[in-house]
This record gives C-alpha cells, structure tokens and sequence, in this order.
C-alpha cells in the first residue's frame, strides 16, 4: 500500500535536504489580509508557514475570487517559482496573522540545478503539492460552480 501523500515540507523532505533548504530561509511575518501574491504575477518566492493560515484563491470571471484551499502549520506556499514562466497561477492572501520561512526562488533553482539529487526531491515534493492543489482547485469549483446533480450518471 502506498503511504498518503503530503504536502508539508517536514515530511516531504529528508532530513538533510529540508536541513539544506532551510539554511536559506528568512523569518517573516504577515498581519492578517496581506496579499502574499497576485494570480498572473512574477512568482520570485515562496514561504512555508510557521504559524497561521493562508488562503489560496482563483480569479472567476464575474464573480469574486473563490477561495480555493486553506493553508497551515509546515505547509508550502507557492509553487509557481520552479516552472518556468514563474507567474503565479493562483492568488494567496493571510486570512490570520502569519509566520513564515521565506525562500528566494532563484537562489533554489539554483541549488536545484548544481545539486540534482536536491533538485529530484524538490522537484518531486513541489510536484505533489501541484497534484493536490489541482484536485483541491477542481474539488473546490465544482462545489461553487456545478450546476446541482452534475456529478451523477445520467
């Protein structure tokens, strides 16, 4: 049986590569309502959350930004910085005050590229977060969106 999937960095990293990333890392905070980043934005970092929460939304045409998923303790935010054209594909903002590790992405790219067991692992930790986050995106829309029994077999 496969082990369950995770997003959260602890987890998701052995010890020395999640030792190695953390070297890098940069304390920061967020009072609650900031605007972490911008849906079609220059994704240039990302943060792993310390304490607090932040919600992940996704612009609706017509409507107002759904949030999509909400994020805690160890989790990752952001993963538009390892895939090239780095623009964030959702948006995030605090909705508690917020305590963070910050990482610049260009600097772990660049780890990334001169280490490639490194760069495997984190290339496969992001990965998981992209699956998840998608299936929590389609989840999440369907819920707001779907007309009522779209879900059933006809």
């Amino acid at each position: 049986m496969n082990a369950p999937v995770t997003t959260s960095m602890p987890r998701a990293l052995p010890a020395e590569h999640r030792q190695r990333l953390m070297r890098i890392a940069r304390e920061v905070s967020f009072p609650e309502g900031t605007r972490l980043f911008e849906e079609g934005g220059h994704a240039d970092r990302f943060w792993i959350i310390r304490t607090g929460t932040v919600d992940l939304d996704m612009r609706v045409p017509g409507r107002r930004a759904a949030v999509i998923e909400s994020l805690g303790h160890n989790e990752l935010v952001g993963w538009s910085w390892l895939f090239a054209p780095y623009i964030w594909h959702l948006g995030a903002e605090a909705s508690s005050p917020l305590r963070a590790y910050e990482f610049d992405a260009t600097t772990v790219r660049t780890i990334c590229q001169e280490d490639p067991a490194f760069g495997r692992t984190v290339a496969r930790w992001v990965g998981e977060v992209v699956a998840h986050r998608l299936q929590a995106a389609r989840v999440r829309l369907l819920d707001l969106y779907a007309p009522y029994g779209s879900g059933t077999l006809r």
